[in-house]
């Protein structure tokens, strides 16, 4: 075979294997890459001169494959670029140290990258039009859990304190006669649980008068430790504490703002295992004073994290909670126009990130 021939030849197995790449990536099942990364590898090393004697690794974010081991004193790479920076690598390496790439080589490497950043930039953009999609549908439900709480609140509100005021009016009358006080006790004690659920049903609905003004949360927080300390020592968890600024300055209610990290701390302590450690950390942004929970627990299913925050909706034990502490926190956010967000850690336990505008 002469001299152009052998090139032709190089050239088409070049541009066939451009074709076949293309083909892979246009029908590429993005729920599972590591098939593509393979069928890319394979076809990328027939586009060689020296087939056999090529090897190809392709690395990305969590993921690598290679055709078998690579001589990393004789190879040639490219890097693969997700909008516009590096997040990957395609390298081709030679078994035989005195064989030689072709320049065109390099340039079908190039090609290949290329065309592979192009596909992870179309998954990572349907995985954030994904998990938009169920932030709207969240942010949906719960607004119309939180129009229907606020009815349920509102209806209950008036049988309630009546029913805890004919209670105390009857024993009154009744005082002297002991079984019959001890009954209304029952009623009354009953009743003023029932509007505690009220009240933060009201909480999560946003229907709670507020008082918003400048407030430095810095103290808000160091308080809501204070009166922790006995649950912490009591529960055999440690904590540290994380603020950068000795002010962290917002618009807020200074109230609603100790209920949020009252109840994320106490959350925290609840899912912690003893001699864990729970951290609370704040600092600011340009815009936003970030607060940040977490725990060392055994973190949140994902099958759950789209309902942490609905009310009714617990992990916990019967009879450790009503499922409306998150509800409320949430709801009380929502009403300062900020955010809250649960994931797990990489390690282990949760993280609740709390972010709310400074004005």
């Amino acid at each position: 075979m002469n001299t152009t021939e052998k090139i032709l030849k190089e050239r088409i197995k070049e541009l066939t294997c451009l074709h076949e790449v293309s083909s892979i990536i246009v029908n590429a099942n993005t729920t599972d890459i590591l098939d593509t990364l393979k069928a890319i590898a394979f076809s990328l090393k027939k586009g060689f001169q020296f087939i056999e004697e090529t090897e190809i690794l392709i690395e990305i974010p969590d993921l690598n494959f290679k055709t078998d081991a690579i001589n990393n004193n004789h190879k040639i790479s490219s890097n693969i670029m997700l909008f516009n920076k590096v997040k990957g690598k395609i390298t081709a390496s030679l078994k035989e140290e005195d064989l030689l790439f072709l320049k065109e080589e390099q340039t079908l490497l190039d090609s290949v990258a290329l065309k592979l950043g192009n596909l992870l930039e179309r998954i990572e953009i349907q995985k954030n039009e994904i998990s938009l999609k169920r932030q709207m549908e969240r942010a949906d439900r719960l607004t119309i859990l939180g129009e229907l709480t606020a009815g349920i609140a509102h209806e209950l509100n008036t049988p309630l304190a009546n029913i805890l005021g004919f209670a105390e009016l009857l024993k009154e009358d009744f005082g002297s006669n002991k079984k019959i006080s001890n009954d209304l006790d029952k009623i009354i004690s009953n009743a003023i649980f029932s509007r505690e659920v009220v009240k933060k049903l009201m909480f999560f609905s946003c229907k709670m008068p507020q008082e918003k003004q400048e407030i430095d949360i810095v103290p808000n927080i160091k308080n809501a430790i204070a009166l922790l300390e006995a649950t912490f020592r009591k529960e055999q968890v440690k904590h540290k504490v994380k603020i950068a600024n000795k002010e962290l300055w917002l618009r807020a209610d200074t109230v609603q703002i100790t209920q949020i990290v009252f109840n994320l701390i106490i959350n925290a302590i609840y899912f912690a295992p003893k001699n864990s450690l729970v951290t609370i950390e704040a600092y600011e942004t340009e815009q936003h004073i970030v607060l940040k929970i977490s725990d060392e627990g055994k973190g949140i299913k994902e099958k759950d994290l789209d309902k942490i925050f609905q009310p009714f909706f617990t992990t916990k034990s019967a009879g450790d909670g009503a499922g409306l502490g998150l509800s409320v926190v949430h709801g009380i956010i929502a009403s300062h126009n900020g955010t809250i967000t649960a994931k797990n850690n990489k390690k282990k336990g949760a993280c609740f990130t709390v972010k709310l505008p400074k004005s």
